[in-house]
């Protein structure tokens, strides 16, 4: 079987307008293979990830990573934490390891290996060069309003209701 495709688009543009700000890492750069520690068989381990300039009214913030290049029409969902509070603008290397390592309230919803935490880059075997958006959502409320047993798909239409800003670095990976 083949996995031949298009390049799949940016999601991003796709979805309702929000205004933009800064996120950076010491462990991605923008555009660029992410280290090894970022892979599912090398490291497994979120990376570092600070932010700054989130719009008047941010209450919260919710931080995914997301494979739009994975050979599914829903892409691929590696990481979504949850109810990060307004307060906090970095999260350390690691810190998607489980709840206990997020701050405050902030929990994980089950990312599509089917985990409460981060998962890292896992593309086919031979398959095109995957892209990795790591994305900070500025969140109008302090609770988007969601529990840990919801898919991705759930938080991300909540988001489309209750964002105010986001900040996206983008790493690649191709196994």
């Amino acid at each position: 079987m083949s996995l031949e495709r298009p390049m799949t688009p940016n999601p991003y543009p796709l979805l309702p307008a929000a205004a933009s700000f800064t996120v950076t890492s010491e462990d991605v750069t923008d555009g660029t293979p992410l280290k090894d520690d970022q892979v599912y068989a090398l490291g497994n381990t979120s990376p570092q990830l600070s932010w700054s300039g989130a719009p008047e009214g941010t209450q919260s913030y919710v931080v995914t990573c997301f494979d739009p290049d994975a050979p599914i029409p829903s892409g691929f969902w590696h990481w979504v934490a949850v109810d990060i509070p307004a307060g906090v603008t970095s999260l350390d290397t690691g810190a998607g390891a489980g709840d206990d390592t997020l701050p405050g309230s902030a929990f994980h919803v089950r990312n599509d290996f089917g985990t409460l935490d981060f998962a890292g880059a896992a593309p086919p075997e031979g398959d095109q060069v995957h892209r990795y958006f790591f994305v900070v959502h500025a969140v109008s409320e302090p609770a988007l309003g969601v529990d840990p047993s919801v898919s991705p798909a759930v938080v991300g239409f909540n988001l489309a209701f209750k964002t105010l800003g986001r900040a996206i670095i983008t790493g690649t990976y191709q196994h």
